[in-house]
């Protein structure tokens, strides 16, 4: 599992032209892969990972300023591209698996206290945001 953690001021995401989750306040958009074979022990890490990395504001996390965060699927994180001019997807968990994993990262924010905002597992998306800093890491379970 990886996840990609932008410092943002705020962030939506829209479908089809509707907004379907937003932050309005300064908090993470995190875009979330599933790799084929991930389970509970990758979302656990990634869930702590994006409530305690010291990454906000004054070396602050999301749980210790509750900031929320928005999470957002994101198979293309496994894309890769080592070999010729289109990325290979083989990596990434198919949709059936990667929803239940990407849900259970939802809640396990949700159960910290965090408030969380999403977008729609599968669907085409427009995420906007303005990054805070610009401010990007990168977590792997």
């Amino acid at each position: 599992m990886r996840a990609v953690l932008q410092r943002v001021l705020h962030a939506s995401v829209s479908v089809d032209g509707s907004v379907v989750g937003a932050i309005g306040r300064p908090g993470l958009v995190a875009l979330v892969g599933v790799a084929r074979g991930d389970g509970p022990a990758q979302v656990e890490t990634v869930v702590r990972k994006i409530a305690e990395l010291r990454i906000l504001e004054d070396e602050e996390s999301v749980a210790s300023t509750g900031a929320p965060v928005l999470v957002v699927s994101q198979f293309t994180l496994y894309g890769d591209t080592r070999k010729g001019r289109r990325p290979s997807w083989s990596h990434a968990a198919p949709g059936d698996e990667a929803e239940p994993l990407v849900d259970a990262v939802v809640a396990g924010l949700r159960a910290r206290g965090v408030e969380v905002a999403t977008g729609v597992f599968g669907a085409k998306m427009r995420v906007d945001l303005v990054n805070d800093g610009p401010f990007t890491v990168l977590v792997e379970a």
